[in-house]
């Protein structure tokens, strides 16, 4: 890219900010404006960003990688790849548990065809897995999918946008963690793409996504749709494999357990290949025994912490062990988390090893208010007060009063700069409390080491149970000493303690839970439930019918 072509590309990067704001370069006076004899070629900047791929490098790492592929995600790459290359409809399911390869083959993938000059859309359920792909984005982002879904929803995507325009140019669209997004988005997505495609043949309005090769993927085991105060056939129905578009789909699946072939003895691939084992049947729900039409499972005695006295006590030592002495010690907190099922739990434990750290505390407070608007002036609005409203708690809100000592892990709740690495999920560690902005070093993701200031942010909770709209200001993280299992999903640890006062209530927490670990020896398990008869048995929660449809 020349001088004059980098200038423009600048130039036009710093208007669509201002425009985004109402205002333009114009505005300005002494302020260059773009060329006008290079703003055409420039005019879809996101196009340009996915041409710009370095095709030399790209092609030597899917050559290396190329290699490395077992049997099965060989057969997935070749028939992939061959309805790109035909100029094919194509709409796939790659389905597998983790350490299959899926992350892998989606990267071969995208290398090919990348290095060819074609385009690969990366896309993710969760902020967390999207980092995880070249070019990654949050689904709801790159697709602009409405919060609110109903069965008639579109994408908000003009037909005549430059992000139109690059669907239309797309070759291969893969969307990684599919069975947590309810199947409306992508009905609506489909919808989207079939009338975003109809403009380049009349055909691509009976097809599924518009012709468009669609690459989906994901395990059926773990967390599907969050449906608030749903059924179990609710959630279920929700699912994508209970989609009218189901029926298109072509399920290609892995078995192979990539992670026992880097075992360096034979010893320790036999510990991980009976590890696996263990948590696929609790994932599919094959072993244990239902008592009172409850599954109920055995957790091996050398992975269960005794409850002395405090459990939160217990579990904070066993996973945290000379938890004073290591504070200060940034690697610390990086690789090790409690996991808990309900936000109160998680509270509980982060209240409590806040308040045993050394170090001044620093508290900030929220400012919150009523959203004006007509649509609930049916609300008598006179008796929520400031203080009532600070006592609101609801998932994905930070709340009111936040405590915190440098030092402490913390985790975003919302997605604030994907592209950055800070995405919700994203795990940091406080170095700077300063009054109006936190300072810290990222430890999870792709940006490990990234030291990133954050900022107070409106934000306004979409919980349909709270009968009026209120907006909170506040930093948009909590303390994650621990976190609850839902969060963790599409994170690796080393360590980890799940902290069960009482069982998990939906269906694949206990395995997404179990299965956060790298190997056996970095599990630990805290059974406190008063209602337990037995003190090595827990309550799993699998709906088997999401299976039948796979």
């Amino acid at each position: 890219m020349s001088q004059d072509e980098l200038q423009t590309f600048c130039l036009l990067e710093v208007e669509r900010l201002l425009q985004s704001n109402g205002k333009s370069l114009r505005n300005y006076a002494g302020m260059p404006v773009p060329n006008n004899s290079l703003v055409s070629q420039f005019s879809n900047l996101m196009l340009l960003r996915e041409l710009q791929y370095d095709t030399v490098s790209l092609s030597r790492e899917h050559d290396a990688d190329l290699l490395k592929l077992n049997e099965e995600q060989r057969v997935v790459y070749d028939k992939i790849i061959d309805c790109v290359s035909n100029k094919k409809d194509g709409f796939f399911f790659v389905y597998g548990f983790g350490g299959t390869g899926k992350t892998f083959l989606y990267r071969v993938l995208s290398a090919r065809l990348r290095s060819e000059k074609k385009i690969v859309i990366n896309v993710a359920s969760s902020g967390i897995a999207s980092l995880l792909l070249p070019g990654g984005k949050t689904a709801h982002s790159m697709f602009n999918i409405p919060v609110d879904l109903t069965e008639d929803t579109v994408c908000r995507i003009k037909k005549d946008s430059p992000k139109a325009e690059v669907f239309r140019l797309a070759d291969l669209i893969i969307w990684d963690e599919a069975p947590m997004t309810n199947k409306l988005a992508f009905e609506a997505l489909d919808r989207t793409l079939r009338d975003i495609m109809v403009s380049v043949s009349d055909r691509n309005k009976d097809l599924p996504f518009g012709g468009k090769v669609v690459v989906l993927g994901g395990d059926f085991r773990q967390v599907l749709p969050v449906i608030p105060k749903g059924s179990r056939a609710e959630i279920v129905m929700a699912s994508i494999n209970s989609s009218i578009i189901w029926k298109y789909c072509e399920v290609l699946r892995l078995t192979t357990n990539m992670r026992l072939a880097t075992g360096s003895e034979q010893s320790t691939a036999q510990e991980l290949r009976s590890f696996s084992d263990w948590i696929l049947q609790i994932g599919e729900g094959r072993c244990g025994a239902v008592v009172n039409d409850k599954l109920f499972v055995d957790i091996p005695s050398d992975l269960i912490i005794p409850v002395l006295e405090n459990p939160v006590e217990d579990i904070v030592n066993t996973i945290y062990p000379n938890l004073v002495q290591n504070f200060c010690d940034p690697s610390f907190f990086q690789d090790r988390a409690i996991l808990a099922p309900t936000v109160e739990n998680v509270e509980e434990i982060n209240n409590y090893i806040v308040d045993l750290l050394p170090g001044k505390e620093k508290s900030y407070l929220s400012a919150d208010s009523i959203c004006g608007s007509d649509a609930y002036s049916d609300v008598d609005v006179d008796w929520i007060t400031v203080e009532f409203l600070n006592q609101i708690r609801c998932s994905g809100l930070p709340n009111h009063l936040l405590k915190l000592k440098i030092g402490v892990p913390i985790i975003l709740l919302r997605n604030i700069d994907p592209a950055g690495g800070l995405c919700n999920g994203t795990r940091l560690v406080v170095r700077d409390l300063g009054t109006n902005v936190i300072g810290a070093d990222i430890v999870s993701g792709s940006n490990v080491g990234d030291k990133v200031f954050i900022t107070r942010m409106n934000m306004i909770p979409s919980d349909t149970v709270i009968p009026f709209k209120f907006q909170r200001r506040q930093f948009l993280v909590s303390l994650s000493f621990a976190m609850t299992i839902n969060k963790s999903q599409g994170q690796t640890l080393s360590t980890v303690g799940l902290f069960l006062r009482r069982p998990v209530f939906s269906h694949g927490q206990l395995y997404v839970a179990l299965s956060r670990v790298r190997n056996r020896n970095g599990l630990k398990i805290l059974l406190c439930d008063e209602g337990l008869v037995d003190a090595a048995k827990t309550e799993n929660v699998v709906f088997k019918e999401v299976f039948d449809k796979i």
